[in-house]
């Protein structure tokens, strides 16, 4: 009995046991059945699984005909995100960044998360954190209207101070107190899409800086030692019409710290490359990339490796990243591996694009094309690679 139990102690440890380095896929929360928001777009009532389902119907013989393994899965039923929670930490992706969204003054694509994520049995598996996808909604969900090219904005990801007080206050209690709430140093970590949208909401810079650290104080309030906010490293957020160049040798760098931000990392490499080429170069491009963020910016930056890019099931012709092989892929990650490994002061943090981003071609999940690939990639590096 001694021996059995010692075993049983044993084995509850080896499954405890912290991985090396945290490994967070965005997840964009648009494959579900049960929310009616998502209607108006997907009127099949299988969210953006729509336009994967249909791609062939609607572009007969387009190179594009992929297929999950895994089926038009409903991802806000939480047997299915169960199922998808034990693959996901089973090859080493133990964060889920949920992308969130509020639009006329209500959550957005929520359910996925709330009924799916949060009430899956295993979910103490796993941790996840909010990207607010705060960017304005066009006609590009909407494959009726996408081949159109008309900028028509159907929802506005802005919102004045009353709305993000809102919001604030309520992902505060909703999500941050929750036991899986990916946290750095014990504080909240909650990342931001698009910056001149939040501006211009509230109002300007000065008064985001405001809004801002009000937010923070809240989340002290809260409980927890400060907020970790964070930011979607693309030229629309450093580019903002308001900064005077004139003032200093890095605007850019005194932007971000007025605002005060922490940390940053991208969300995709189509944000800062052109990905219409050898996936190989792209991932040289990426490393570039990262070692001019540290030289030129104090804030501090986690690597990003996307899995690819071809937006055809949406705008039938894209740009498309080239030979982006599961072995091409697992080289990008051992990059952001070794960046990691070389910058002790960091969270180990590595965020990757995409869990399910399908009509963007850039997901983990197994296809009819390279299988489980690129999951089995993730594994070697971060599980059977890391001594």
């Amino acid at each position: 009995m001694i021996v059995c139990a010692t075993l049983c102690v044993c084995g509850i440890q080896a499954q405890q046991k912290k991985q090396k380095y945290d490994v967070a896929a965005f997840l964009y929360p648009a494959y579900a059945s049960d929310d009616v928001r998502l209607r108006p777009f997907w009127p099949m009532g299988i969210g953006e699984w729509e336009t994967v389902m249909t791609m062939q119907q609607r572009n007969p013989g387009h190179y594009w005909d992929r297929k999950p393994l895994w089926g038009y899965i409903n991802e806000a039923d939480p047997k299915v995100m169960e199922m998808e929670i034990e693959q996901a930490t089973k090859h080493g992706v133990n964060v889920f960044i949920f992308d969130w969204y509020w639009y006329d003054g209500r959550p957005f694509m929520e359910t996925t998360l709330n009924n799916g994520f949060l009430k899956a049995e295993n979910v103490e598996k796993m941790q996840f954190y909010l990207m607010w996808a705060n960017h304005d909604v066009l006609n590009l969900w909407d494959t009726r209207l996408a081949r159109f090219n008309e900028d028509n904005v159907i929802w506005q990801g802005k919102v004045d101070r009353e709305e993000f007080e809102k919001i604030c206050r309520r992902n505060i209690e909703k999500y941050f107190k929750h036991p899986q709430y990916y946290k750095i140093d014990g504080k909240p970590v909650f990342m931001i899409y698009d910056l001149p949208n939040l501006i211009n909401g509230l109002g300007g810079v000065e008064q985001t800086a405001e809004a801002l650290e009000w937010f923070r104080r809240e989340v002290r309030k809260a409980g927890f030692p400060d907020l970790e906010l964070q930011f979607a490293m693309w030229s629309i957020n450093l580019n903002y019409s308001g900064l005077d160049a004139s003032k200093s040798d890095n605007p850019q760098d005194d932007f971000i710290r007025k605002l005060g931000f922490d940390s940053s990392t991208h969300y995709q490499f189509v944000h800062f490359t052109d990905v219409n080429r050898e996936y190989a170069d792209i991932a040289k491009d990426a490393e570039a990339e990262w070692e001019r963020i540290e030289k030129e910016y104090s804030f501090k930056y986690y690597p990003h490796v996307s899995v690819g890019w071809d937006n055809s099931p949406r705008t039938v012709h894209s740009a498309v990243v080239k030979n982006n092989t599961p072995e091409a892929f697992a080289e990008a990650l051992r990059r952001a591996k070794a960046y990691v490994d070389k910058h002790a002061e960091l969270q180990p943090l590595i965020t990757i694009n995409s869990w399910n981003e399908w009509t963007e071609t850039s997901y983990l999940q197994p296809c009819n094309i390279y299988g489980y690939g690129y999951l089995e990639a993730v594994k070697r590096v971060f599980i059977d690679e890391v001594e």
